[in-house]
């Protein structure tokens, strides 16, 4: 068990017993239930052979297991990787071919490696990066596009394009071509699928069914929809009248694959494939430490880059296609009781298990099922709440939201991640060049001090007191020193300005330049400047330039500490000429 100290795995499998696997296995039998038709669905929304999700839900997940931090996290094909996927791949090749599948493998090795990079970097930060409202925005987004995408299959026609107003154009052109049939069974099954999510663990435990049971069967609902949907369609013939069923599957495992060393194709793929790489581990890394918190264990995000990367590099010599966690599937994973990553290893056996006996049960599914399991799947993922909670709380946020949704709708996915993140970027330097600067004065009675526009405070007409609440950068540095300088000017009777930088966690070189400027324009107008409350390392920055020697005041420990040099009949109990109360603004 030495050797395990260096992985992941080592953590868990040292105490793995009887129990344990016995709860993993409870919780593999539901999950696999649930994610064999998954698996065939999303390999159809990223325009992949079916095969290929059950390829993509066999050697990742025993991956992950091995180096990945979480214990419940279910690692495979996702509805928002497969859309991207499809994206990029058909970007450079058309759907069904084998330049196609030959992308969505390089994609994955992509993923992979860069994943990998970023853990052995320990760029766990990255997630960061992504803000909560662009991600917020972008998985709504794509829940509606996933859905729209799969007009076709609902409808039984041809609809192109990877924007929404591609596929409502296309959708006008041939919704007189509706497959009626088609639309039946397909228009059954979601109703069938909504009904199951919804009322079938409630009705079972109503009837006295035990609650693992009831959750099981409630959980075979996509399941019953595949086989009884195939079971139609066979009985009559429908596949003779035009509705399309995916067909033969090939038996047996994935053969091991090396991707097509086309450098330019790679090079093609990269960016599409760091965005996939980002938005898989923003979602992961959130399931993971929801799931985790309740059980009061750790989640470490290098390790999940690790995981993840090592998890699509599976994937793709395996034959798949990006894999990511998934939220549904973890959190069932989590509800039927998985206690280690071994619940994943014995899913991917079910899987295997799956690819090798049971696809001749798939020959006659109707594509217009996998569409409802896709179309009911996503449902999850559009959380329209957020939007408004997000207005109310911060229009600049919303903005950045909105602007997300509008692009992925509009553009496609890429755009869409592109236009969030510059919208967000574009928002923090604006507001980050304007931060509040607060003129505070003494709470009588206390030594703290208050912005003199909301509180009744005492100053002195001598001292200038001011508080930063931002850290001072080149986006701000200038218009600070002109700020706290003209409001300098504004008291004819001002001696002193004393800068209060509790609120100040960094100082770049631009700001030091402002802070040697404030002091010499404050000079020559015969004012002095101090300085307080400032923390230690942004003290040990200031140590290692020339504004601690030409300060022409003092740096003072505390502000309360600065009034007692500079103004001490402020601190009396009785107003006094040069101390008064601040007249609220």
């Amino acid at each position: 068990m030495k050797g395990l100290r260096h992985i992941a795995a080592g953590q868990w499998l040292r105490h793995y017993n009887r129990q344990t696997a016995a709860a993993d296995g409870v919780a593999a039998v539901i999950v696999t239930i649930m994610l064999i038709p998954q698996s065939l669905a999303y390999a159809m929304l990223a325009g992949l052979p079916p095969e290929v999700g059950l390829y993509a839900s066999i050697l990742p997940l025993v991956a992950y297991a091995v180096f990945g931090s979480s214990r419940t996290l279910a690692v495979g094909p996702v509805a928002v990787a497969s859309l991207m996927t499809a994206a990029a791949a058909g970007e450079v090749a058309s759907t069904g071919s084998p330049e196609y599948l030959a992308a969505a493998i390089i994609l994955a090795v992509l993923s992979g490696l860069m994943l990998v990079a970023m853990a052995v970097l320990k760029m766990g930060w990255i997630s960061n990066l992504l803000s909560h409202p662009v991600v917020s925005g972008f998985i709504t987004a794509s829940g509606l596009l996933i859905a729209a995408s799969q007009l076709k299959h609902m409808l039984g026609v041809p609809l192109s394009g990877h924007n929404l107003p591609q596929l409502l154009g296309s959708l006008t052109q041939h919704l007189g071509d509706s497959h009626w049939p088609t639309v039946a069974l397909g228009s059954a099954v979601l109703i069938f699928l909504l009904w199951v999510r919804r009322y079938l663990k409630p009705l079972l435990l109503r009837l006295g069914l035990p609650p693992f049971s009831a959750d099981l069967i409630s959980k075979a609902g996509p399941v019953v929809a595949v086989l009884g949907s195939s079971l139609v369609v066979y009985q009559l013939q429908l596949q003779q009248g035009g509705m399309a069923i995916v067909g033969d599957i090939p038996r047996g495992l994935p053969d091991f694959m090396l991707p097509a060393l086309d450098m330019a194709l790679w090079q093609q793929l990269a960016i599409p494939a760091l965005l996939i790489s980002l938005i898989g581990f923003v979602e992961s890394i959130s399931v993971a430490q929801t799931l985790a918190a309740k059980r009061r264990q750790r989640i470490n995000p290098n390790q999940e880059l690790m995981g993840l990367g090592t998890a699509n590099l599976a994937s793709a010599f395996s034959g798949g296609f990006p894999v990511t966690g998934g939220f549904s599937r973890s959190v069932v994973n989590f509800d039927a009781g998985a206690q280690t990553p071994m619940a994943g290893v014995f899913t991917a056996l079910g899987i295997a298990l799956t690819a090798l006996f049971l696809t001749g049960w798939f020959t006659y599914l109707p594509k217009a099922t996998l569409a409802a399991t896709i179309m009911v799947a996503v449902l999850t993922l559009v959380d329209l709440r957020a939007l408004v909670h997000t207005w109310r709380f911060s229009r600049l946020d919303f903005l950045a939201m909105a602007t997300t949704i509008v692009g992925v709708l509009g553009w496609g996915v890429e755009a869409g991640v592109l236009a969030g993140v510059s919208t967000s970027l574009a928002l923090y330097l604006w507001r980050t060049n304007q931060p509040h600067v607060a003129e505070i004065g003494l709470v009588p009675g206390t030594e703290h001090f208050r912005n003199v526009q909301r509180h009744q405070v005492r100053v002195s007409p001598g001292v200038l007191g001011m508080r930063i609440d931002e850290s001072l950068y080149f986006a701000n540095a200038r218009r600070l020193e002109d700020q706290i300088y003209d409001a300098a000017l504004l008291r004819p009777q001002t001696r002193h300005v004393v800068l209060m930088g509790a609120a100040i966690n960094h100082l770049d070189a631009s700001a030091v330049d402002s802070l040697l400027s404030l002091n010499q324009r404050l000079r020559d107008a015969g004012i002095t400047l101090h300085l307080s409350e400032i923390k230690g390392p942004v003290m040990d920055q200031l140590k290692h330039t020339e504004l601690p020697d030409q300060l022409s005041g003092n740096i003072f420990l505390s502000h309360y500490q600065a009034i007692q040099a500079l103004a001490p009949d402020c601190l009396a109990t009785r107003d006094s000429a040069s101390c008064s109360p601040a007249v609220q603004r």
